[in-house]
């Protein structure tokens, strides 16, 4: 059995200095909503070398906003200053606002054309700020440089860039070896995603009741199950994956149109209603917690469990059990969806070209390696890391990670070749929109409803929310 380094809290300290932790729990799922007034400029004009330096030996300061408490600022002070030793010609001076103050405070410097330089925003909140004009655009943040963020997490505003996640993080499956090994039952492969059905076959092989019995034998009391085979996280956003993975979409490619009223996708969330309410594999989850992973598998009664390539350095380090990590099962295509919170650069800035190096530095993987990197809470978000065998290796081969080979596949080759944007990638009111169908899945779930029911009976407050009215 391998061993696990645990984390300590020094660790999970410096993931918030860092700002994101991707697990969604500090600002994603609140919309940094604007006002319909005309509150934008255009950008200021780069500074050039030569007005930087200014002769008078004048620097120029940039502001950077953060969410958290005075103690959290003092701590993104320390990488300000970092960055101000490395060019000390800019300044950057740190804009701290509570958690619960962050959105309502960007909205009112929005309106009074005050909003601060750069930023840290939530994933679903980047394309409220973007449609309305309020991100600059930094489709040249990478230009020249060796490589560039992956294209899925790359938030664009008609077609431009106008962020990057600071981390990359994709949907996977863990799997305790352990409970697999007692059942005599084949690891889930890390290079080739399971079908559905393959996936329902194995839980149920998994899944025991008080008399020893599995859910595949006959005689099996599903009022009294001891184990359960898996558990297919409901917290409403990572429902997106299995709309595609079935051959549907939330929206359009185009985020133009919402398309959730689809057979495909009615059937994508029935299939994970079902685990619960007809296969009895899966334990009852309201979808209302964002705590798959660790209410779930870490609890060593369940075999198997989606979750976020975050879980690998944040709760599964230092479990007492031996784990695998592997591909999500697939309904019609391998697919996973991929997040991270990003920094942003805002168009009224007066220094544009300072706030975006400045940003671009932020999120270089140097600075976030021995805290967040190699203790896997964070994927790295240059191409080069996922392309390129010495580097992949670099942040997949220590005792922090599962199995090289399980990694490559489930983690570097997967999020290469099969991941694909969450919506809020490229389509607004997406935090509104996910909030509506959060709450009305809950029949879903207790099987009082069919999915195909749910959305075709609140389709058209669903589009409204998607259409912003």
């Amino acid at each position: 059995m391998k061993k696990y380094k645990k984390v300590i809290s020094t660790v999970l300290g410096l993931a918030m200095v860092f700002s994101l932790t991707a697990c969604g729990n500090t600002q994603t799922g609140t919309t940094a909503q604007t006002t319909e007034t005309n509150t934008t400029e255009p950008a200021a004009q780069p500074t050039t070398e030569a007005n930087t330096e200014q002769g008078s030996g004048d620097e120029i300061h940039i502001s950077y906003s953060y969410w958290g408490t005075p103690d959290e600022a003092a701590s993104v002070q320390e990488v300000a200053d970092k960055y101000h030793e490395e060019n000390p010609g800019i300044v950057v001076d740190i804009v701290c606002i509570p958690n619960e103050e962050y959105v309502t405070k960007l909205n009112t410097m929005a309106a009074a054309n005050e909003l601060p330089d750069c930023g840290i925003m939530s994933e679903a909140g980047v394309l409220d700020f973007g449609s309305k004009g309020l991100l600059a655009d930094i489709s040249d943040m990478y230009a020249g440089a060796d490589a560039a963020p992956l294209d899925c997490i790359t938030f664009k505003a008609d077609g431009k860039p106008v962020a990057y996640s600071a981390a990359n993080e994709v949907l996977v499956l863990y799997y305790n070896k352990d409970l697999f090994d007692a059942a005599n039952v084949p690891y889930p492969s890390a290079t080739e995603a399971m079908s559905w059905n393959e996936f329902v076959d194995t839980a149920k092989k998994l899944t025991i009741d008080v008399n020893g019995k599995n859910a595949g034998e006959e005689g099996f009391d599903p009022e009294n199950i001891v184990q359960y085979g898996c558990t297919v996280d409901n917290w409403t956003w990572q429902l997106e994956v299995w709309a595609l993975s079935n051959g549907g979409r939330w929206f359009s490619e185009d985020g133009k149109t919402c398309t959730i009223n689809t057979p495909e996708v009615a059937e994508s969330i029935q299939k994970v209603a079902d685990l619960m309410n007809i296969e009895h594999v899966m334990p009852y989850r309201a979808g209302l917690t964002d705590d798959g992973v660790q209410s779930t598998i870490c609890a060593g009664n369940i075999a198997m469990s989606t979750g976020g390539a975050w879980n690998i350095g944040t709760c599964l380090n230092g479990v007492d059990f031996n784990y695998g990590v592997a591909r999500l099962p697939q309904m019609k295509n391998s697919v996973t969806i991929c997040t991270g919170g990003p920094q942003v650069v805002f168009s009224q800035s007066k220094h544009p070209a300072e706030a975006m190096e400045f940003i671009k530095w932020y999120m270089k993987e140097e600075n976030s390696w021995d805290s967040l990197i190699a203790t896997g809470i964070w994927m790295p978000i240059l191409e080069k890391y996922y392309t390129d065998e010495a580097l992949t290796n670099s942040w997949i081969d220590n005792e922090n990670f599962p199995e090289h080979e399980e990694c490559v596949g489930a983690l570097v080759d997967y999020a290469m070749n099969n991941a694909q944007s969450t919506c809020w990638y490229y389509t607004p009111h997406t935090n509104e929109f996910i909030e509506l169908l959060r709450g009305v899945l809950g029949d879903v779930w207790t099987g009082d409803a069919t999915a195909e029911d749910v959305l075709k009976d609140n389709y058209d407050a669903l589009n409204a929310v998607f259409l912003g009215e």
